[in-house]
């Protein structure tokens, strides 16, 4: 990953970029540029007659310092965290082959100077690994910070973008690279030289545990499902969260198969369990004093003469039996036998994460994910991801939709109304969690930019979610 590290004395780097952050075209302040470079800077910004909206970044061409790269970005008077990083990120992404990058952004606490260190890093993101001609990748970036403690902050900003990397590198990674087997891999790897412990349950001891939600998806591909616990356990720990992932390292919808224009995303549909380890990975290395489970719930769902049928019933782990009318309604039913194993070990809360229903983003668009649950953690969530810049809105789980998750012969559906999609979905998730204080996060939007690149994220896999639940814990 790209090194970071601050500095309040800045010592001239010629071959580096360098950002500045500014309010407005007649307010230009640098101690890394000269004065005849920053009133160039107020010249192009005047000229240009350029927006002063967040986000907007001009190139500057300065004859005080030649050939070096230059890039304003407004920030607007007053930028909130969430704002700073945004900006900052949006500049990296801009910078043309340039190895060493120098950030310059008004700043005045910890919490600002750690959201431009975070948009940086993300924003610096590259995946390069199927490229024959690697895209530029910048190797270090220095901060430009009075603030106190930077190393000790910067530490920190290390550990959760790698987390949010760690994501975006799975996610990306083409469904024939990484299927169940590699998921599993990946994620003993990624752990591995840690405090966390692992446990895996092959197909035998899923029949065993009677997990037919995460066994009837996987029936009909030739890559095993598996159900993989993530822990990670600091002695004194007073308090249990279990996190629950969707992990499909493939989504042909079975046999109510997907549109051409369907399938194509779909080595998308394992990032509930690569975030939900990704941040047991973060709360080890932050050394958290709560106790964390994450259970990855994967298999990968194909068509073919060994397939689940639309109509079969599966049976989940906590012996609810589940009429199949819709074999494209697959996460629902992994993360059924998920929940059920979680609350066995009696958590003070459970959060599952998944790319569950395209009716998500039509409700609320490709940027902003689902809350559904018990009032409280949804709340508590709500405002945890609003400090963290990233979007999620509370949602009613109605009990009137309920009804249509009604079976003529078996406990329930695991499909109902298409109208209000995202909400059936959390209420048949509902039925699996009891009394234990539940939240649904469904990120079928926001956890995959099909869309041009904005602010720090890439197109592709956003990674988004992480800073969020690592917050949470946190808390």
């Amino acid at each position: 990953m790209t090194s970071i590290n601050a500095t309040a004395v800045y010592e001239a780097a010629p071959n580096a970029a360098i950002i500045l952050g500014v309010t407005a075209s007649s307010d230009i302040r640098s101690r890394v540029l000269p004065i005849q470079a920053q009133t160039d800077v107020t010249a192009t910004l005047t000229t240009l007659a350029a927006s002063q909206a967040p986000e907007t970044i001009i190139p500057i061409v300065s004859p005080a310092l030649p050939g070096q790269q230059i890039y304003a970005v407004f920030v607007g008077q007053d930028p909130t965290p969430t704002v700073l990083r945004e900006c900052v990120g949006a500049a990296l992404r801009q910078v043309d082959k340039a190895k060493n990058v120098v950030v310059e952004v008004q700043h005045t606490n910890a919490e600002e100077f750690s959201a431009i260190a975070e948009g940086a890093l993300l924003g610096a993101y590259q995946f390069n690994d199927y490229r024959s001609e690697k895209t530029n990748v910048v190797n270090a970036i220095t901060v430009i910070s009075d603030v106190p403690r930077t190393e000790e902050l910067l530490e920190t900003t290390r550990i959760l973008v790698a987390a949010q990397n760690k994501v975006r590198d799975l996610v990306n990674t083409p469904a024939g690279d990484l299927r169940t087997t590699d998921l599993v891999d990946a994620v003993a790897a990624m752990v591995e030289g840690t405090s966390i412990s692992t446990r895996v349950w092959d197909e035998e001891a899923l029949a065993q545990e009677g997990c037919g939600g995460i066994l009837g998806v996987g029936a009909g591909s030739t890559a095993p499902s598996r159900l993989m616990r993530v822990e990670w356990a600091p002695a004194g720990a007073t308090r249990h969260v279990a996190l629950v992932g969707k992990g499909i390292t493939f989504d042909s919808g079975g046999m109510s198969l997907k549109t051409h224009a369907g399938l194509i995303d779909m080595k998308t549909d394992m990032t509930g369990a690569a975030t939900v380890a990704a941040v047991v990975w973060a709360a080890a290395r932050l050394n958290l004093p709560v106790r964390v489970t994450a259970w990855l719930c994967i298999a990968e769902n194909m068509l073919s003469g060994s397939a689940t049928r639309v109509g079969d019933v599966l049976t989940i782990s906590n012996g609810t039996t589940v009429e199949v009318n819709n074999t494209d309604a697959e996460g629902r039913l992994v993360l059924a036998d998920g929940l059920t194993q979680a609350i066995k070990e009696s958590p003070d809360e459970v959060i599952d994460v998944a790319t569950l229903t395209g009716a998500q983003i039509v409700a609320l668009g490709a940027r902003c994910a689902g809350l559904m649950g018990t009032s409280e953690l949804v709340s508590s969530l709500a405002q945890t991801a609003e400090d963290e810049g990233e979007s999620m809105w509370a949602m009613p789980l109605p009990s009137y939709l309920r009804k249509s998750l009604k079976s003529d012969i078996a406990d329930m559906k695991n499909s109902g109304s298409r109208f209000g999609g995202m909400l059936v979905a959390g209420l048949f998730l509902k039925d699996f969690v009891g009394e234990t204080p539940w939240t649904h996060i469904d990120i079928a939007g926001p956890s995959f930019n099909t869309s041009e690149a904005w602010g720090y994220t890439p197109k592709g896999a956003t990674g988004f979610g992480v800073r969020t639940l690592i917050s949470h814990l946190a808390r």
